[in-house]
């Protein structure tokens, strides 16, 4: 486990470019595989991340789980693709149905998955947004 302060930089930086095998940040997102970070308060987060073969639910083919909790153990803010979420349905359209999606304080909604950097960058921000009206 590796112990965080407020000090410390979380912050991913995007490179803007898209997924692709070749990118070095889904080696980097694989390492945090198992990792739990301790932060200040109680609070802590828990990566969970395996590479699975691209599927039609699961294009970029990485399973992933992401999880903030709070001093008590209950998770205020995961971001998964662990089950199926229907996101709204689009004007004249037929409804998306994806696997990645956040659950934020009780509530699940769809996530777009971009390219790993990306999820990384989108979790801690909102970790941090969280921790500030804490």
């Amino acid at each position: 486990m590796t112990k965080l302060s407020s000090d410390d930089n979380i912050h991913v930086q995007m490179t803007g470019k898209k997924y692709s095998k070749r990118d070095d940040s889904l080696e980097s997102l694989l390492n945090l595989d198992g990792e739990v970070f301790l932060m200040e308060d109680g609070y802590w987060t828990k990566f969970e991340i395996t590479r699975v073969p691209p599927s039609p639910q699961i294009p970029h083919g990485i399973r992933y789980s992401l999880t903030f909790h709070d001093r008590n153990n209950i998770r205020i803010l995961g971001f998964d693709n662990a089950h199926i979420v229907k996101a709204k349905r689009r004007k004249y359209g037929d409804r998306k149905i994806t696997l990645d999606h956040k659950h934020k304080l009780g509530r699940v909604s769809p996530y777009e998955f971009e390219f790993p950097e990306k999820l990384l960058e989108d979790f801690w921000s909102e970790v941090e947004k969280i921790m500030k009206r804490e």
